[in-house]
Order: C-alpha cells, then structure tokens, then sequence
C-alpha cells in the first residue's frame, strides 16, 4: 500500500495533497509516511518557515524532520571532523572487515586484535552469509563478520596478525577509510590503539 500510495503522489505530483489527507495519515503509519518522505527526498517536505496550508505541516513528524534539518538548532550538538584537516587530537583512521567462521573464532581473534591495541574497538556480526568461488566451485558458508576500527598505520600490523591467528588460507582484510566522524570517537580510536 506505501508503495502503492507513493507512486501515485509521484505521478499526479500532488504530493502536498495526499500529505494533507486525513484518510492516509489514519491508513498510513509513522513508519510508512516515514518511508514516503524518504521516497520522495527532504526537498519535496515544504520545511522552510513558508509552509504551505495542506503540506506537510500535519503530519506529527514534521516537527522532528525541521529540528533535525532545518533551521532550529537542536539540543545537543555533536562535533564532527573531517580527517583531512584533523586536529593533533586524531589520526587517519579506517574501519576493516574480517570474516571468521564462527562465533568461537571472532570471538577470540577479537580479543586478541583488542588486547594487542590492534584496534579501539571490534564489532561482532553473527548470522552472514557468504557467497564466493573457491578452487573453481561456488561456496556458501555461515560465517561472523568482524568490523575493525583502527588507525590506518596499524593496517599492515593488523593484517599480519589476523593472517598468523586465522584458520582460513586466505583471510579476508579489507579496510575503508573513515573520512569523517564524532571527534569524540576519533580521538578515543586514537588513545585506545599502539603508536
């Protein structure tokens, strides 16, 4: 039905109108009209100060969407950096993934990644799936997903224990660049890890 009513909005562009509608906002819930706003981009929400009768402005959401994106300044701010320009306080960092084949495994090279200040913190995702070809023949396998944050300069020391600690032949090390974040966050990566 959301994507129904969506797509409908989209191709009369009366989207102010079906907004306005008391007859959605009691068929459609939060989540839904949440969905549509996603689905039709911010931009087309009226949130300027000049709303329009029959915009958005009645659907009980949108106060949450102008504090968030528009002009009121919410509560509590976080501070952002971009790490090219990082303070004395931070260092390039990367986030990395490594998959295990099991709990027992990412458990322990997690610790072991942890204990040896490798990484500030390693994320644990239990139940993925892996599709891949290996030796010519198509796999598929249950495995851990383990999500790394470290300094970029720890990657190759990173990746020389996770291959000495692995069972597989060929573990999996890829790292990604974090090119922004909480400075908060940033500066505990950079405490929490070896020089």
């Amino acid at each position: 039905m959301v994507s129904t009513l969506c797509s409908r909005a989209t191709a009369t562009s009366s989207f102010s109108t079906l907004l306005s509608s008391s007859t959605l906002r009691r068929r459609l819930p939060l989540v839904g009209a949440a969905f549509c706003v996603l689905s039709f981009g911010l931009s087309n929400l009226c949130l300027s100060s000049s709303l329009k009768t029959g915009c958005a402005q009645s659907l009980p959401f949108v106060p949450l969407l102008r504090s968030k994106f528009g002009g009121e300044s919410p509560a509590k701010s976080v501070r952002t950096i971009k790490m090219e320009g990082s303070s004395g306080n931070t260092v390039p960092s990367i986030v990395v993934y490594v998959t295990v084949p099991n709990k027992e495994a990412g458990k322990k090279l997690a610790e072991s990644i942890v204990r040896e200040k490798l990484a500030a913190c390693v994320n644990r995702v239990p139940g993925i799936e892996s599709v891949y070809e290996w030796k010519g023949e198509i796999q598929t396998d249950s495995e851990e997903l383990l999500i790394i944050k470290t300094r970029q300069s720890l990657l190759e020391a990173l990746t020389e224990h996770v291959k000495a600690n692995h069972e597989y032949e060929v573990p999996e090390v890829i790292s990604l660049p974090i090119t922004g974040g909480n400075l908060q966050y940033l500066e505990w990566i950079k405490s929490s890890t070896r020089d």
